[in-house]
């Protein structure tokens, strides 16, 4: 690094500094020239000398943080296209802002091609990371999570990428969210994989968003493991083509603890997968297992809403070569009032059989190809708002046409490609 670029950063350092409550001086950030990375020291004001080396990186500059936990009271941002954030291992390297502030994310990303590994992230008041409008970002080797476990002030979303293209999620843990552990939400071009979800209120989920494969990922102990919705008055709708396999979704029966309002706050305890008013969803070779309401719902979106190009019944889904253990057993809301009437075990596939929207009939092509031991439960709604007496249940599955399986998302960032 250069003597003058040299003098700004610790220039920016000292400015920061006085801001803060230790004042320490801060860290050094340590460089030999242009090709080495950024190392941040353990030593002095830690967090104030990580935000300036954020600030003022290069593009394609790798920024090193050292094993340790250090404790954060304001958020941390990062504008510049290319960077590599990395620390020296999700169990060594702990970024705790039990003491923070503001109610903001613990890291927000607003730039392209960056890549964030081997770091966690404690006990934010919002959300963990957030990335807005960062494509190919890259989410690898991290663990994010609320240490008192699942309460309802936890923040909302640990890993958090939004109206972005080409997504990398893989290899992290997340834990005790108040919505969702691991969110893309209005993106495109998704892949989630190898990671695990537990104690959230949602493991994961994709909303909104078009082209995901959510694959070899562990989500258990949530309320709900793994949703694939589609909501209405967002920027983007229309979310469609995900394929959802390899997964394992088990005992996901933590009780509800989102705040309300959210529609999170309506998921059902114990369930596995959900899929609500979103088109050409696959779900293959998933291991199911104690999800004690259902193991997979396929329903229309309930709420009002004034949005016109809004459409709100899922279509083109397919569930085929699934295998599901136990489960149905103590359903909650309203699938246990379903089980007063069919009674338990709950079958594993629910549909909430609504063909009708605005006065129209809907081909919503459930394509059920399970082995002929797994049961199916459609309510027969035919349109909403549902009337319970007017429900017609049946445990014959739908007549449907083939649907064709989205290729496989190839993403340039993805070295495993």
């Amino acid at each position: 690094m250069g003597f003058e670029r040299a003098m700004m950063l610790g220039g920016a350092a000292l400015l920061l500094a006085a801001c803060g409550e230790s004042g320490e001086v801060p860290a050094s950030v340590e460089t030999v020239d242009a090709s080495d990375a950024v190392q941040i020291a353990a030593e002095g004001d830690f967090a104030a000398a990580l935000q300036i080396a954020l600030i003022e990186a290069e593009p394609g500059a790798t920024i090193e943080m050292p094993e340790g936990v250090f404790n954060l009271t304001d958020g941390l941002s990062l504008d510049v296209d290319g960077v590599h954030l990395k620390g020296a291992g999700q169990e060594k390297t702990i970024l705790n802002f039990a003491g923070q502030t503001g109610a903001g994310e613990g890291l927000l990303v607003t730039s392209d091609d960056v890549v964030l590994s081997d770091f966690a992230v404690q006990d934010t008041k919002g959300d963990g990371i957030k990335s807005k409008a960062a494509d190919r970002i890259t989410y690898r080797d991290l663990t994010v999570e609320w240490t008192r476990g699942p309460h309802p002030e936890n923040g909302a979303y640990a890993i958090y990428p939004v109206e972005s293209e080409h997504v990398l999620v893989e290899r992290v843990t997340v834990r005790a969210c108040a919505d969702a552990g691991i969110y893309v939400g209005q993106s495109s071009n998704i892949i989630v994989r190898d990671s695990l979800a537990e104690y959230n209120v949602a493991g994961i989920e994709i909303e909104n968003s078009s082209n995901a494969d959510v694959y070899n990922n562990i989500a258990r102990n949530n309320s709900g493991g793994i949703l694939v919705f589609d909501l209405p008055d967002l920027p983007v709708m229309g979310g469609n083509s995900t394929r959802i396999f390899n997964n394992q979704i088990v005992s996901n029966n933590t009780e509800n603890f989102a705040p309300p309002g959210g529609i999170v706050a309506d998921l059902i305890p114990g369930s596995g997968l959900t899929i609500m008013a979103n088109s050409n969803v696959h779900v293959f070779e998933n291991t199911f297992a104690d999800n004690k309401s259902a193991h997979v719902t396929v329903a229309a979106y309930t709420r009002q809403t004034e949005d016109e190009s809004y459409f709100p019944l899922p279509r083109d889904i397919v569930l085929r070569d699934n295998t599901y253990e136990g489960g149905g057993d103590a359903p909650e809301r309203v699938m246990g009032m379903i089980a007063e009437v069919v009674g338990t075990p709950l079958p594993p596939v629910i549909w909430d059989g609504v063909t009708s929207y605005d006065g129209k009939e809907v081909d919503v092509n459930l394509v059920v190809n399970e082995g002929e031991d797994v049961g199916f439960l459609s309510l027969g709604g035919g349109s909403y708002p549902l009337d319970p007496a007017a429900l017609q249940p049946s445990m014959d599955r739908p007549e449907s046409e083939p649907v064709e399986e989205p290729a496989p998302i190839v993403l340039s960032q993805d070295t495993a490609s």
